[in-house]
């Protein structure tokens, strides 16, 4: 890590806005455990920005002249599939949610939420994935617009149909409370169902294992 600090999250921002890059660059160093390695301003710089820094986290707008966000995330995720790509931005559109969400990205979050951003690429730096809360209140929705038939990939896990269908009230946003309700289980069996699932798709907690559903239905 920079500055000697081994604890030191290493991070590089690219935002077409210049004033919004420092800005964030403030926020993040004053939490004095995460370094900004560089600011770029244009999705074009960003693969020879990570390629020359290899940061823990790599904190990009979205809507960007030249090249976008996404266009860079897509880029550098197809060269460098371990990237930890968080995305920022002030739209909170469906079209982009489930882009990001289809491109392996590891946090979608909006400028606005500014007490969130630290939090964020600690939790993405760490393997977490993380979903702002508003972002996170409309997947169920988008769930529910592209229900269709569940893809090869959850058999090819050995999903049962049960283990499904604690997937599905999971991705609904319900707790294990509610899922033991309606399924007439107890919390500690949905407990267990839930560690096996987790486990089958090698996910880390509920908020991956909604992204893993959204992706793959």
């Amino acid at each position: 890590m920079e500055n000697g600090d081994p604890t030191s999250i290493k991070v590089v921002i690219i935002d077409d806005d210049k004033l919004v890059a420092l800005s964030l660059k403030t926020i993040l160093e004053a939490s004095g455990s995460i370094t900004i390695a560089a600011t770029g301003n244009d999705g074009s710089e960003a693969l020879h920005l990570y390629e020359t820094h290899k940061p823990d986290v790599l904190v990009m707008d979205i809507r960007m002249k030249n090249v976008t966000g996404l266009e860079a995330a897509e880029t550098i995720l197809g060269k460098y599939p371990e990237a930890v790509i968080l995305l920022l931005t002030t739209f909170n559109d469906d079209e982009y949610i489930v882009k990001a969400l289809k491109l392996g990205v590891k946090g979608y979050i909006l400028k606005q939420d500014f007490e969130g951003i630290e939090p964020a690429v600690k939790a993405v730096s760490c393997g977490q994935t993380v979903f702002g809360g508003e972002v996170m209140g409309k997947i169920p929705a988008l769930m529910q617009e592209k229900k269709e038939e569940n893809g090869d990939v959850f058999s090819e896990k050995d999903i049962n149909e049960k283990e499904m269908a604690i997937i599905r009230l999971v991705a609904d946003g319900l707790n294990n409370k509610e899922i033991a309700e309606t399924l007439f289980l107890s919390e500690g069996t949905v407990r267990n169902y839930l560690s096996g699932i987790l486990e089958k798709l090698e996910l880390r907690d509920r908020t991956q294992l909604a992204v893993f559903y959204l992706k793959n239905m």
